[in-house]
């Protein structure tokens, strides 16, 4: 270990020489300042963002049939559902029924809309607040993944983070057209 000392303090003392306190201190400074400058840019999850900043929904307008029913758990958009649907609990694929609030976490699947043959990124998010709605149980677990991957696992409760952990329904909300991976 006497050996390590040794290194460590040659190295040391070597840099104390060459630099300075004013030195050290604008580098450290340009690099809290560049750090706090990049945060920015960082990506930052948008769940309560403003309805009309969300993608465009697709149209489905003249669409017949169980997988363009919101209420039905064929409907394109509930391909890993895992609960109650919101639409038939009083609210909509994309809002939450009145008494209730949406969570702040959500899982994400990627459904294909039979309409237009394109791939969406459907997020799903718990209304929470209300006791179970009890209506339209749907349990599709398309792309579900294990408990350890979270953001792609449809078992847990997402209710946290709000006023109250009861749950009461699952929105689809379109956010997105999926990108292949190349």
């Amino acid at each position: 270990m006497n050996w390590l000392d040794r290194i460590t303090e040659g190295s040391t003392r070597k840099v104390a020489r060459l630099s300075s306190r004013r030195s050290f201190l604008t580098r450290l400074g340009t690099v809290v300042a560049g750090t706090a400058a990049a945060v920015p840019l960082l990506p930052v999850a948008r769940g309560n963002a403003p309805e009309e900043s969300r993608a465009a929904a697709p149209d489905e307008s003249g669409m017949n049939g169980e997988e363009f029913d919101p209420k039905s758990c064929a409907y394109w958009r509930h391909c890993s559902i895992d609960g109650f649907a919101c639409s038939c609990c009083g609210g909509t694929q994309s809002t939450c029924p009145p008494g209730t609030e949406l969570a702040r976490m959500t899982w994400l699947g990627t459904c294909r809309n039979p309409g237009d043959n394109v791939d969406y990124i459907i997020s799903y998010n718990d209304c929470c607040g209300k006791g179970s709605c009890g209506r339209c149980l749907c349990n599709r677990n398309e792309g579900d993944r294990p408990m350890w991957m979270p953001p792609k696992n449809n078992d847990t409760n997402w209710c946290q983070g709000v006023t109250s952990q009861s749950y009461h329904c699952t929105i689809a909300a379109v956010v997105g057209v999926a990108v292949a991976d190349d």
